[in-house]
């Protein structure tokens, strides 16, 4: 379902909504896109965790990013970010699942965290890897990029030139707020991408290795590129859009895309609520434990006989007790 931008703005321009994610386009550019706006959700999942700032920041872009990311899949499946790298940040794990679940990890060095480090700095080098799974008998893809010294933004902008060959861009931001209850996470997330019906439109320069507004400016200036002119206006459109746009959380959607596109007209869509929430269980975790043999099972008690698991994602812990473990290895 789609909506007039125009007629929208008329009709109410209050607060954005949080925790959900628009889908736009773009007629006179060819350009489609996604805008996401977290806030309560995103602040849950990283709460969850006792992590440092810098750690928390970076697992909120890599959630932003897989939700923008994931929700291009449109009834069901999962999509998947995961990197490994030598920096700080040794991995981070994304799970989303479609319509709108996502959950999220990191494992890091607490020694190494430096303090206001951008994500490049503590992904260090590696690589990261996007896996889509559509479940049922449809086959798994996954796409490898190197981080060698990029950020997130950057990564996925290389991926889509190399892999999918398809002009994007994406902006991220995470920040903290103040309010009346305290000081709460947010996040947010803009993606665009050039969609032409020729294909010979679809040219694009090569992307330099580093995050940042340079990176747009070098595209632009590269003459020996003849980019399409919709899509050059289209980047230097995305790159006005401040942080700040994408984590107030009394502007709306709506309104980002008006202030940006409204010139040339967009189209917005009915949009998907955003849910932090993890599929671990007791069922689970006890399926899980039944594929150890006796003896890893027993070298896991402790010293009431009990086993203890903590799901990773949500941190919640499931207690099984000397009894039950004993029952799985009667049951094997």
């Amino acid at each position: 379902m789609q909506s007039d931008l125009l007629q929208s703005m008329v009709v109410g321009d209050g607060p954005g909504e949080d925790d959900s994610l628009l889908s736009f386009q773009v007629d006179a550019l060819d350009v489609r896109g996604r805008v996401l706006r977290m806030g309560p959700q995103i602040d849950r999942m990283l709460k969850r965790h006792a992590y440092p700032p810098a750690v928390l920041r970076v697992l909120a872009e890599a959630a932003t990013l897989t939700t923008l990311l994931g929700s291009a899949l449109k009834l069901e499946g999962r999509f998947q970010l995961q990197t490994k790298s030598d920096g700080p940040v040794s991995m981070l794990v994304v799970d989303f699942e479609a319509p709108g679940k996502v959950r999220a990890y990191a494992q890091f060095d607490a020694a190494a965290m430096l303090d206001n480090a951008s994500s490049a700095d503590i992904l260090g080098r590696g690589h990261l890897a996007l896996t889509i799974d559509q479940g049922g008998e449809m086959n798994r893809y996954q796409g490898i990029v190197a981080l060698d010294g990029l950020g997130l933004e950057a990564a996925a902008h290389e991926y889509f030139q190399q892999s999918e060959q398809i002009p994007t861009r994406i902006r991220l931001a995470v920040g903290e707020v103040s309010g009346p209850e305290g000081t709460h996470w947010r996040a947010g997330g803009l993606f665009l991408q050039f969609l032409p019906e020729a294909p010979e439109r679809l040219r694009q320069s090569d992307l330099p290795a580093g995050d940042g507004p340079s990176s747009v400016d070098q595209d632009i200036e590269d003459n020996d590129i003849k980019e399409d002119d919709a899509w050059i206006e289209a980047k230097l459109l995305a790159k006005t859009v401040e942080d700040h746009e994408l984590l107030d959380p009394t502007l709306s959607s709506e309104r980002l895309l008006y202030r940006l596109f409204h010139e040339h007209g967009v189209r917005v869509f009915a949009g998907q609520a955003v849910v932090e929430a993890c599929r671990c269980s007791r069922e689970r975790i006890m399926a899980m434990l039944k594929r150890f043999s006796p003896q890893e099972r027993k070298d896991m008690r402790g010293d009431d006989g009990s086993i203890g698991i903590t799901c990773e994602f949500c941190s919640t812990h499931y207690p099984v007790s000397e009894a039950e473990a004993d029952g799985l290895e009667t049951k094997l």
